[in-house]
């Protein structure tokens, strides 16, 4: 009966932007991100979580370490929740790859989709899904909760497989930074929350 919070990392200038930064090193949360993480440790002062996990690139990490200050946790990083590994696309404009034939690919039927130089989707659903079934086997029992920081594609592909959504309908979702998207596994896996990020929507800070 665990209870698993998905949380995207907050605000980067690359989101801003309009860049997909992929697996970029170096690309940090800016200063409506940084308020963005505070805002969710905050919300997590009152959830008491027994383990945060989160992708290793920096947004996710800086994201992450609030949220497990609040219940006085460290962080442990999880590969499994690393961003969709997109090869040659890693730093180019959105506004351009939509001209690309793959884009639409992507878009409409992304079981077929593989990136240059990177992974599939479907390949890189099942690397989420078989790091969150670690995770739900580490942390059995009643009442258990866990916070798992990762990106926007990550969590719509892992909703998508627990939901039983076609791979071909995952673009449907929507997962916006800072979001939190909520699933309960119990005898049935239940959707509690999707792209929640009410309590996110802050300023930046001073």
């Amino acid at each position: 009966m665990t209870t698993i919070y998905f949380i995207r990392h907050a605000e980067n200038d690359y989101v801003t932007e309009g860049k997909l930064a992929g697996r970029l090193p170096g690309v940090h949360l800016n200063a409506r991100g940084r308020a963005q993480a505070q805002a969710l440790g905050r919300i997590f002062r009152a959830i008491p979580l027994r383990a945060v996990y989160s992708s290793p690139l920096e947004r996710a990490m800086e994201t992450a370490r609030p949220v497990a200050a609040a219940r006085k946790l460290q962080v442990a990083n999880l590969g499994g929740l690393l961003e969709v590994d997109v090869g040659a696309w890693e730093g180019k404009s959105v506004k351009a790859l939509r001209r690309r034939k793959l884009w639409s690919v992507i878009q409409q039927t992304p079981s077929l989709a593989r990136f240059p130089g990177g992974e599939s989707l479907s390949q890189a659903q099942a690397r989420a899904v078989g790091a969150i079934e670690q995770v739900l086997a580490d942390h059995p029992g009643r009442k258990a909760a866990v916070a798992c920081v990762s990106h926007a594609d990550i969590i719509k592909l892992a909703v998508a497989h627990y939901l039983g959504l076609p791979l071909d309908l995952f673009q449907r979702l929507v997962v916006e930074p800072a979001s939190l998207t909520v699933l309960h596994f119990d005898s049935a896996v239940r959707l509690l929350a999707l792209n929640d990020a009410r309590a996110t929507q802050v300023d930046a800070e001073p």
